[in-house]
């Protein structure tokens, strides 16, 4: 069964069933099976800061790991950042987009 939740202490990595590539500035995410997204959002983009999180989903870090590190480089209270990458990892796993490994 696939792990949805994830905490602190999870690990998640890119899903196989995505291509994603960093285009004129633009990291855009495509599905390669139907269903992961809809009609209307095939394709997905990340910001700035999505890309920075996204290059440190190498499946050894946990995602306190990475608060840590975007704790030492951004602004921010660690609580707020927390939710911030929580939100942004629990939505991508929604959307078929990441896997967790532990």
């Amino acid at each position: 069964m696939k792990r949805t939740e994830v905490d602190l202490n999870s690990i998640c990595i890119p899903s196989e069933n995505i291509v994603a590539r960093e285009i004129e500035d633009e990291f855009i995410i495509v599905p390669l099976v139907t269903g992961i997204g809809n009609a209307e959002d095939e394709l997905f983009t990340l910001n700035e800061t999505g890309k920075a999180l996204w290059k440190r989903l190498d499946g050894k870090k946990t995602l306190s790991d990475i608060i840590d590190e975007f704790y030492g480089e951004y602004e921010g209270e660690r609580k707020e950042i927390e939710n911030d990458v929580l939100g942004l990892i629990s939505e991508l796993i929604r959307r078929n987009i990441l896997a967790v490994l532990g």
